[in-house]
């Protein structure tokens, strides 16, 4: 069997879906209609539908030639290969960015460019993982994309700015998939239940097992109904935990117990919109604040386990950073910024280290919460009415009759003091005498107090404030 002698199907090269194809391949939305959590990109007149569904020929013109797809796993990426393969007939042509090498990119495209000039169909060309190709790999593709020998629909899971070749990127329409929410798939789940090229109605699935097969799946689609077939089978077979009941219609019923039995995963009772949600992240916040590294390590586990959004975790590492550790050491702050901006670009599953090395720094640096303290007590007093004028050799001397008013009269350049410290009035005249930062003596901030009270000695004559 050579490259294009795949399983049969029409269109030519798509594979054939048995009764034994994994549920997950019998559910493929057969249209635009079934894809789920991508409205998005299939808004009418969009460029993806102008692929998938070209009104005539003129519309097929208009349409992209080449498109990457970038999203998560399980999010729609092949689906959308398949879909547009499957409108006008136009054979299909798979490819591996693992796999495959610069030969097999020659053969597809030497064999469309074939057809092409006998009057054969149009080429998609479908290459999953394309940042595993090289650079010498995607630069075979571009005199193809260039002509329009092939279609070409690239799927990555990596930020295509880094992992696909600027040449190829900039003749590429970049088209990025969002993760799947709650609700889409439980609507998918839902459909393989009843579907007749799915389960068709053989079991039932009750709300508790649900709900974990849903935090189980966190947003990839695949994996939900991979879980969902593991669950049926084994309640199909009659394990004991399906004993205690079945559906109204006499169907097995997958519940909590089974479901957890048939992916070996136990349930985390966690829900994301009640009180668990609540509970978890306030003992991981509380945790890092008292410097229990394991606690905050378990409950960031919690979270993780239960499909939390990595980037919801992210956050409250970075709040933590400068709430609780602060200017004992600021580098948890940079720990922390860092680990958000990597969550961001790397997803799950690989995100969970960048979480708990942050977790880390955070739960075991020094705390101070001297600077969150202080800006609290300068709004307080903004607030109450405290913020008299800006004193006059403080402001803004810089334009025409400035000086005539007394702008900067008598201002100070403080690097032409000693220490770079000038002894003159900063604050508004009712305010002279407020400290509102009170640094500790943990960490760095030891430092910086001893600092701040020299240099509030020059200011102000502080002696021991």
């Amino acid at each position: 069997m050579d490259l294009f002698d795949a399983v049969s199907s029409t269109p030519e090269g798509l594979p054939g879906v048995g009764a034994t194809a994994p549920l997950a391949v019998r559910m493929r939305p057969r249209g635009l209609d079934e894809v789920a959590g991508q409205e998005h990109l299939l808004e009418p007149g969009s460029p993806l539908r102008r692929l998938v569904e070209p009104a005539d020929e003129g519309a097929r013109r208009a349409a992209p030639s080449s498109v990457v797809l970038w999203g998560p796993p399980g999010t729609g990426k092949t689906t959308l290969a398949y879909l547009i393969a499957t409108s006008s007939g136009r054979r299909f042509v798979e490819l591996s960015g693992v796999a495959s090498g610069v030969k097999d990119v020659r053969a597809v495209v030497e064999e469309a460019r074939r057809r092409l000039a006998t009057g054969g169909a149009e080429t998609v060309l479908f290459i999953d993982e394309v940042h595993r190709f090289s650079t010498t790999q995607q630069d075979a593709l571009l005199p193809s994309v260039e002509n329009r020998w092939v279609t070409l629909v690239a799927a990555t899971t990596e930020n295509p700015s880094f992992s696909v070749n600027a040449p190829l990127l900039s003749r590429s329409l970049l088209l990025t998939l969002r993760p799947l929410t709650d609700d889409d798939i439980r609507a998918l789940v839902r459909r393989a239940l009843a579907d007749e090229r799915g389960l068709a109605g053989a079991v039932e699935l009750d709300d508790e097992a649900e709900a974990h097969l849903v935090r189980l799946a966190g947003g990839d689609a695949r994996r939900a109904l991979t879980v969902l077939e593991a669950a049926a089978g084994a309640a199909l077979e009659g394990t004991p935990s399906t004993a205690a009941g079945s559906g109204g219609g006499g169907a097995p019923v997958v519940d909590l117990a089974t479901m957890e039995r048939a992916v070996d995963v136990a349930a985390v009772r966690y829900d994301r919109a009640g009180d668990q949600h609540y509970d978890v992240t306030s003992a991981f916040i509380k945790s890092m604040r008292g410097s229990d590294v394991d606690a905050a390590l378990h409950y960031l586990a919690r979270m993780v386990v239960a499909g939390e959004d990595p980037r919801f975790i992210a956050r409250r590492i970075v709040i933590a950073a400068a709430e609780e550790v602060g200017m004992a050491d600021p580098s948890a702050l940079w720990t922390a910024v860092a680990a958000a901006q990597a969550v961001a670009l790397i997803g799950m599953p690989e995100a969970r280290i960048i979480l708990a090395e942050a977790v880390v720094h955070v739960a075991t640096a020094p705390k101070s919460n001297a600077s969150y303290v202080a800006i609290d007590r300068a709004i307080a007093d903004v607030r109450a009415g405290r913020a008299g004028p800006v004193p006059a050799h403080l402001r803004d001397a810089h334009y025409a009759g400035a000086e005539r008013l007394g702008h900067g009269k008598g201002y100070t350049y403080a690097h032409d003091e000693p220490h770079a410290v000038a002894r003159q009035q900063y604050a508004p005249d009712e305010l002279v005498d407020a400290r509102y930062y009170q640094p500790s003596d943990r960490g760095q901030e030891r430092e910086v107090g001893a600092r701040l009270a020299r240099i509030r000695q020059i200011l102000h004559d502080d002696v021991g404030r």
